[in-house]
């Protein structure tokens, strides 16, 4: 493992040219040193927690429940029938008195409060909480995760993320997205919370069942965030997150470069396994030419031997032919 490259926020002279242009995570010291919820977390993460809660108190949030035995890790059964943890609603008042119940304790049940949106009562947050490398007005998802000692497992997210740590301090294991294979990932459909986790428990690794995640290591970088601290996270990287105090806040800001009807790739990759996974391998290998060729641009570009009108799909999609393509695929699958 090698250390994620660390700056300091006063050295970012461009974020999206510059750092985000690199598509390599950076640790940006003192990011978000100036919010007044991450000065009031310096002098006490409960009081921080606290003055959130005061905004909407009666905010209904979604929490993970676990008892003391997982130790933070949010993960499967063995059996995989199911979770080792239970997810409950309740108000956001109610969670934050249980996290402060527990606070002192050296072996608590774990918490952990994910996605929590920024709006009804928690909208003022939001305009307080604004990142200091993005036009205000951009269209982003802008979440809060809140917890004790948790761990999130090894997984990916489509968009570029800016985590930002207000209370507590977090440790951030990356792997580039080659790295999949050794990372042992679970199911694509039946997930925690959206995205396919790794199975492997990073505490306690069992090589045995697990031997190529020894390999992912050695391409994993490491940074720990403290309050104020941000971590630049390139889409796609995997990422597993450790809460390593008893109260943790962080927000994330996530964000898609490319034109604005893009949509999650995954579609394509479920499409495939109807069109390309049960091929014969000699066609599927083929198959795999056409798609370097046409999509990764491998050869340049495909249609530069054609003029505009002629490149039909190929060419600068219309809101017309998008409209047309989605209605042809469509209609494939129906």
């Amino acid at each position: 493992m090698q250390p994620i490259r660390i700056i300091e926020a006063k050295d970012v002279a461009d974020f999206r040219s510059g750092i985000a242009r690199d598509y390599q995570p950076v640790l940006i010291r003192g990011a978000v040193d100036q919010w007044d919820l991450v000065k009031t977390a310096k002098a006490s993460s409960a009081d921080a927690l606290k003055a959130l809660a005061a905004l909407a108190p009666g905010q209904e949030i979604e929490a993970f429940f676990g008892d003391a035995s997982l130790k933070g890790r949010f993960n499967y059964r063995d059996d995989f029938s199911g979770f080792n943890f239970e997810k409950r609603k309740l108000t956001l008042q109610n969670y934050v008195n249980l996290l402060l119940h527990h606070e002192a304790e050296e072996n608590p049940p774990s918490f952990f409060a994910g996605a929590v949106r920024l709006e009804g009562g928690l909208a003022p947050m939001k305009e307080r909480l604004v990142s200091p490398y993005h036009d205000p007005k951009e269209d982003m998802l802008v979440q809060m995760w809140i917890g004790n000692r948790t761990r999130t497992a090894a997984h990916y997210d489509l968009p570029q993320n800016l985590a930002c740590v207000i209370a507590g301090r977090r440790r951030f294991t990356l792997f580039p997205t080659d790295q999949i294979g050794n990372l042992y990932i679970g199911p694509q459909e039946m997930t925690p919370a959206g995205q396919a986790i790794s199975l492997v428990n990073f505490h306690a690794p069992d090589l045995t069942r697990f031997p190529k995640f020894a390999e992912a290591l050695e391409h994993a970088q490491v940074g720990e965030l403290g309050p104020g601290d941000a971590l630049y996270l390139p889409s796609m990287w995997f990422h597993h997150v450790e809460s390593l105090e008893p109260i943790g806040m962080m927000i994330n800001y996530w964000w898609r470069e490319g034109p604005d009807h893009l949509v999650t790739p995954k579609f394509a990759l479920y499409h495939a396994l109807l069109t390309l996974k049960e091929m014969p391998e000699t066609e599927r290998l083929a198959w795999r030419e056409i798609f370097d060729h046409y999509i990764f641009g491998q050869n340049g570009d495909p249609m530069a031997h054609l003029p505009e009108h002629a490149r039909g799909f190929f060419g600068d999609l219309t809101p017309v032919q998008r409209q047309q393509l989605r209605q042809m695929l469509a209609r494939t699958l129906s």
